[in-house]
């Protein structure tokens, strides 16, 4: 058995330093949890020059990725982020038969599969517990604790990003604008929020997760996306009246032996739980048919909680090579079709501006009845008197999307309608 483990790393961001340092501070503890020490041979960078918080010897940096993946390498921690070069690098180890570590929920999404099949090739494996949910452990009981189950549901909260500036949205009553600029001040916001804000790291997320549970190959092309800028905090007082609470959802489902995958502001239920996943918190609810519902919750980002999770796989990497066993390789088995949205049925929130005259109501009804959309209840919720308007929810019983998205071209053309201020999608 190999008394030492050697690991580079692709990357000394913030989880990257975290890595570097439980590395070096947790050395006896991690020596033995294994059986063999860990020893951090070279680290890559971008800036040689740049200052780190973290201090890591000189003589361990590279800027080079040749010189970084060269030489005697069991294990490589790739945390670079983005597309590329980090596929390139994690493709390249494995073919050097290097177990590899990787954070990376865009290349896990976009080329899991091949990555997946390629380590089983070369006998090694691919470990991602930290590209869904940070710190919380969901990639793993996937993979073992849940394998046992048929999984019929994956419904989850995955962007702290966006949970935050919707909790402070409903909590606060503050505008979009607002609570993102609140978010982006206190840094769980990019200057350039459009990844999280129109839903693409969900998806990425959902891919990866939606893949997993059902032993299938969904890519994050193949799931429906909506983004969270087109709400507005009166859609919070007004679902919260009615019972709801608004959350980002990634929703993975499978009916009648096909997937439907869609990441959307969703109206859930108070009293479920994942109406009360608040602030930066993450949660995943998996059902399975032997476990029925079970959720995973805590913090999706951050340093530590990260850091938990790259370090948990490594240590599972460095096991398997200290115990010279075979990772036995992940297998899709089932080939599951993705239902386009329009198939989709579900029960709908709608909110519209009408003239404030008596005669609206027929003409929305007409419209609604014309494509068997059946109305639950019809509400007036604020009028203003100046412009002689009013605002109206209408709630439907559950319905099939193009019948609702065809409905709402009819009432758009009404002489009445001054605008359809939103839709939304309930579940649950």
């Amino acid at each position: 058995m190999p008394n030492q483990v050697n690991v580079v790393l692709l990357g000394l961001g913030v989880v990257g330093g975290g890595v570097a340092r439980a590395i070096s501070e947790r050395a006896d503890t991690y020596s033995q949890r294994v059986g063999a020490s860990l020893a951090l041979r070279r680290v890559l960078v971008r800036h040689l020059e740049k200052e780190r918080e973290i201090k890591v010897d000189p003589g361990l940096l590279t800027a080079d990725p040749e010189e970084a993946l060269s030489g005697d390498v069991d294990i490589v921690v790739e945390l670079l982020g983005g597309e590329h070069p980090a596929y390139d690098l994690i493709k390249d180890s494995l073919s050097r038969g290097r177990y590899v570590v990787t954070a990376n929920k865009e290349v896990m999404a976009k080329h899991g599969s091949e990555l997946l099949a390629l380590a089983a090739e070369r006998g090694v494996d691919i470990l991602y517990e930290a590209s869904v949910g940070g710190g919380i452990p969901i990639i793993s009981p996937l993979k073992r604790d849940l394998s046992a189950n048929d999984i019929s549901c994956v419904r989850a909260i995955i962007n702290g990003t966006t949970n935050y500036i919707l909790t402070c949205m409903s909590r606060d009553g503050l505008d979009f604008d607002t609570a993102l600029a609140q978010a982006q001040q206190l840094g769980y916001a990019e200057a350039d929020p459009t990844n999280d804000i129109d839903g693409h790291d969900a998806a990425y997320k959902l891919a990866i997760l939606a893949s997993l549970a059902f032993h299938t190959r969904v890519g994050p092309e193949e799931i429906c996306r909506e983004g969270i800028g087109g709400l507005a905090a009166r859609d919070f007082r007004y679902a919260r009246e009615l019972g709801y609470a608004i959350k980002l959802l990634a929703v993975a489902r499978l009916e009648d032996s096909s997937l439907q995958v869609l990441v959307h502001p969703t109206l859930v239920p108070e009293d479920e739980l994942l109406a009360k996943v608040d602030g930066v918190l993450n949660a995943v609810e998996i059902e399975g048919d032997l476990t029925g519902r079970v959720l995973f919750q805590g913090a999706g980002a951050g340093s530590l909680p990260t850091t938990s999770a790259v370090m948990a796989d490594v240590l599972e990497a460095a096991r398997a090579l200290v115990l010279g066993g075979r990772p036995f390789p992940w297998r899709y088995t089932a080939e599951v079709a993705v239902r386009p949205l329009a198939e989709l049925v579900t029960r709908y929130y709608i909110r519209l501006e009408v003239a404030d005259r008596p005669s609206v109501l027929a003409g929305i009804a007409r419209a609604f009845g014309d494509h068997q959309v059946s109305i639950a209840s019809v509400i007036q919720k604020e009028a203003d008197e100046a412009a002689q308007t009013a605002e109206l929810v209408v709630m439907t019983h559950p319905a099939r999307e193009e019948a609702v998205q065809a409905t709402l071209v009819q009432v758009r053309d009404l002489p009445d309608v001054v605008s359809v201020g939103n839709l939304l999608r309930v579940d649950g």
